[in-house]
């Protein structure tokens, strides 16, 4: 009876936070999205223009009650999740209380005014704001130890849902309007200024003595090189550009968070999971003896 009430409410949650304005999709139990289909894994197609019921993660959110009823019995242990971003009208300050983050620290040092608060199966905090408009992307311990956004480009869980490691469920401290987003908060959430590259596409030099000269534009290229690698090579490339991206942080160049969230952004681009971009982010870094 319990799991029966608990999947009643997950699908009903569902239903509330489409009609709030939400797009809703599902993930499986480990929180990861569904695995893509032979045909969507085996080709190079828009994700965001696909057919398919569940492939390509979070572009399958969406409002409709009908297709969200469809998902829940295709993913019937699934876990409800929200995506974030422009869509959904929403970002997430996820604090990871294991990793540093403070909840009370995030919202003074920001001035955050009274919103939508969800406390985490893991014990840690998501804090709900309003999308501010234009582009805002995901980031690692950019605005603050532990604290990651979940903008355009990423999702996140939603109560009723359960924890796959603790077992403990996800649920609402603070349930209202969303807090518009502080000017300030906003800006920490852009990542350095995009710079164009010179011509041809070369690579900035560095000195003989390892001194990076274009720390700006030496990132950039490494980071257009995944948006350019074709679908069967992106995971390959991003691993390659977190070596030279390693290699930037090794010469004091870029800070370790700055590289994985700048890194994680160009891998959720290229439409890698979050599982494969962290295992390449890791692999490069462990490969040029950085360390994370």
């Amino acid at each position: 009876m319990t799991a029966t009430l608990t999947r009643s409410a997950l699908l009903d949650e569902a239903y509330r936070l489409a009609d709030e304005g939400r797009h809703v999709f599902w993930l499986g139990r480990s929180k990861r999205p569904v695995a893509n289909c032979p045909d969507c894994k085996n080709s190079s197609h828009d994700p965001a223009a696909c057919a398919c019921l569940t492939c390509h993660g979070f572009y399958r959110a969406n409002r409709d009650h009908d297709r969200i009823r469809d998902m829940f019995r295709t993913v019937p242990n699934g876990t409800l999740a929200i995506r974030t971003g422009a869509p959904s009208g929403i970002v997430v300050l996820d604090v990871d209380l294991g990793n540093g983050g403070d909840v009370a620290d995030l919202i003074r040092r920001w001035n955050i005014p009274p919103t939508a608060w969800v406390r985490t199966g893991s014990g840690g905090y998501h804090v709900h704001v309003a999308h501010p408009g234009g582009y805002l992307p995901c980031s690692q311990s950019r605005i603050g130890q532990g604290v990651d956004v979940r903008g355009d480009g990423g999702y996140a869980v939603a109560p009723p849902s359960v924890h796959p490691r603790t077992g403990r469920p996800y649920v609402w401290v603070e349930r209202g309007p969303l807090a518009e987003m502080p000017p300030a908060l906003v800006e920490a959430c852009q990542p350095p200024p995009a710079v164009v590259l010179p011509a041809g596409g070369a690579t900035p030099s560095t000195t003989s003595s390892g001194d990076i000269k274009r720390p700006d534009r030496l990132l950039a290229a490494h980071l257009a090189a995944v948006d350019r690698a074709p679908s069967g090579r992106r995971r390959v490339v991003l691993y390659g550009s977190a070596r030279g991206v390693a290699r930037m942080v090794a010469a004091g160049a870029i800070s370790a968070a700055d590289a994985v969230a700048a890194l994680t952004d160009a891998g959720r681009r290229a439409e890698q999971t979050e599982r494969d971009i962290r295992r390449a982010i890791e692999g490069g870094f462990h490969a040029e003896g950085v360390p994370l």
